[in-house]
């Protein structure tokens, strides 16, 4: 058995001791990667990608739904980077409620995601992090809490109570789990371009709320903001130490966040409107995550 677990001892170990401790501290750093990344393979061969992922990968309740146990639509972005590159073969077993865990352990019918790779993996895309920092319970807690203080912010106050920020915490620990994926990817689909998907713009950017349609106190929006684009960071400076790549899906979904009207949202709010689960990207928004990934993989490599 292939060990995908062991930790780097040497320069490369030192280095990602450095740059953990920056995304653990939550300091701005800004990296690049001097190792190359993997060869495009071959005009004229398919590419065999594979996609792993929670359920903003996987797109729950947008059309059609081809694995209600995951909640995999056929509409999902690596359903349609696929259909656009053409010579794409594609393995999505991305699941809804994935957290890191999941990448070694079967989640009900569906097996460990890593186990779809292998050495002929030519592409894989990876977007993980939210579930093990707690998306789906900040959320119920946020909403839960703002009839406590509906100017202030109440949730904020309440994940700072213990003297420091829970959720930056939640963030710090999640980040050498996700440094333990990206390494076990490597080891298993050794020559595969490896490619970090970030996570869209689910509130305003500019701090401003929307209560009652997203049911959180106002001063608590900058701060789910902050937390979203902390986890960000996060996700890309442990790309950066993993010779991955990473796609910023947050700069293209800017101004279409679950805030915004019906017509104008790529995200969806706690009561959906368009077919998508809660807090969600719909079908528009995984199709502007789809062509940031393609056009991350035209614009070149080895640019983070």
């Amino acid at each position: 058995m292939t060990n995908d677990t062991r930790p780097a001892g040497g320069v490369r170990g030192r280095r990602r001791t450095v740059v953990l401790a920056a995304a653990l501290g939550g300091c701005a750093l800004v990296a690049a990667s001097t190792t190359p990344a993997a060869a495009h393979p071959g005009h004229g061969r398919t590419v065999d990608y594979v996609a792993l992922g929670d359920s903003y990968t996987s797109g729950p309740g947008i059309p059609r739904q081809v694995d209600a146990g995951c909640a995999r639509s056929d509409h999902n972005y690596p359903s349609l980077v696929a259909e656009r590159s053409r010579t794409t073969a594609l393995t999505d077993v991305s699941c809804a409620g994935a957290t890191t865990a999941q990448m070694w352990q079967a989640q009900g019918s569906n097996k460990p995601q890593l186990d779809a790779l292998d050495r002929d993996t030519d592409l894989v895309t990876v977007q993980i992090g939210g579930n093990d920092v707690g998306f789906g319970s900040i959320i119920g807690t946020c909403a839960r809490l703002a009839s406590q203080d509906p100017a202030g912010n109440p949730c904020e106050r309440s994940y700072e109570a213990g003297g420091h920020d829970a959720l930056a915490l939640a963030v710090a620990r999640t980040a050498p789990k996700v440094d333990r994926v990206l390494r076990a990817v490597h080891a298993r689909a050794p020559h595969a371009r490896v490619v970090v998907v970030g996570y869209p713009d689910l509130l305003p950017d500019d701090g401003s709320g929307c209560f009652p349609q997203v049911p959180f106190a106002q001063k608590d929006f900058p701060y789910l903001r902050d937390t979203e684009k902390r986890l960000n960071l996060m996700l890309r400076l442990v790309a950066v130490l993993n010779r991955a790549e990473y796609v910023d899906t947050y700069g293209p979904t800017v101004g279409h966040d679950m805030c915004k009207s019906p017509a104008d949202r790529w995200i969806e709010p706690l009561q959906p409107a368009a077919p998508a689960a809660p807090a969600h990207p719909n079908a528009k928004g995984e199709e502007v995550m789809a062509q940031a990934v393609l056009d991350r993989s035209a614009g070149g490599r080895g640019r983070h």
